[in-house]
């Protein structure tokens, strides 16, 4: 993301650029596309990251604050002109470098040794059924959504593209088990 924007700063400065909003619509926007499994903010967070990017002048706050019903006023934010650029920056950098990720799989396959040649099916059959959950999902919220621009389906395509390929070698992998059972490891 660059050294000067967090992956949560850029996402919620990204928002921003996109339109002026409070923190509760940041909220709903990143619910209602997914973010939350992609990126660490919570709405906890919101107002904390705001006040950061607010801090860096990268984002303001503008004209009074809205009502919403008969609740409290809300703050609205849009970005400065220093925030547009450090977010432009930051958003080609993201999508331009290669960086490696590490999921939590890669260390418990390099540890299957360990696993319980009995237990190893179920831990895998349970990972089954999670990517099979999670790529429902998102077909469920990129559906309920048939109108969002370009950008925002590229968002849910290779969320899914990601959970499918996945979905495939897991399955080209039990398959493997099944048929040779002395490569699940030797157990403890």
């Amino acid at each position: 993301m660059g050294a000067e924007l967090t992956a949560a700063e850029l996402t919620l400065l990204g928002l921003l650029v996109e339109k002026a909003r409070h923190g509760y619509e940041l909220d709903e926007v990143i619910a209602s596309r997914g973010m939350r499994d992609w990126t660490d903010i919570g709405f906890s967070s919101i107002y904390y990251l705001l006040a950061k990017l607010r801090d860096r002048g990268l984002i303001t706050e503008i004209g009074p604050p809205r009502g919403v019903g008969r609740g409290k006023a809300r703050r609205v934010f849009a970005p400065t002109a220093d925030g547009r650029q450090a977010c432009a920056r930051a958003a080609e950098a993201a999508v331009a470098e290669l960086r490696p990720v590490f999921p939590p799989i890669l260390i418990g396959l390099a540890n299957q040794p360990v696993i319980p040649p009995e237990r190893l099916p179920a831990a895998l059959a349970h990972r089954a059924a999670a990517l099979a959950e999670r790529v429902a999902v998102i077909r469920r919220a990129a559906d309920a959504q048939p109108h969002v621009p370009c950008f925002v389906r590229a968002i849910f395509d290779y969320s899914l593209n990601q959970l499918e390929a996945e979905q495939q070698w897991l399955s080209t992998y039990r398959a493997e088990l099944a048929d040779s059972p002395n490569r699940q490891g030797t157990g403890p």
